[in-house]
């Protein structure tokens, strides 16, 4: 189980508790469920790098307590 901070960059910082095994798109539902946006409008990336929906955490190497920036299409 690790941990995950998204920060929206607009005062919202969530933290999303998720297993290395889940995919983004799995992460996008657990942040739509605590932010209370859609999980179809959010889009998670970090610097230029847009992180699809079928890829998993531990393939893109998202580690316990890394920062991912959260944008809202």
């Amino acid at each position: 189980m690790i941990e995950v901070v998204l920060n929206d960059r607009l005062g919202k910082k969530v933290r999303v508790k998720c297993n290395e095994d889940d995919t983004i798109g799995d992460l996008k539902k657990l942040v739509a469920a605590q932010t209370g946006t859609r999980a179809d409008k959010i889009r998670i990336q970090k610097w230029y790098t847009v992180y699809k929906d079928h890829i998993t955490l531990k393939d893109y190497e998202i580690h316990d307590g890394l920062g991912l920036e959260l944008y809202y299409n």
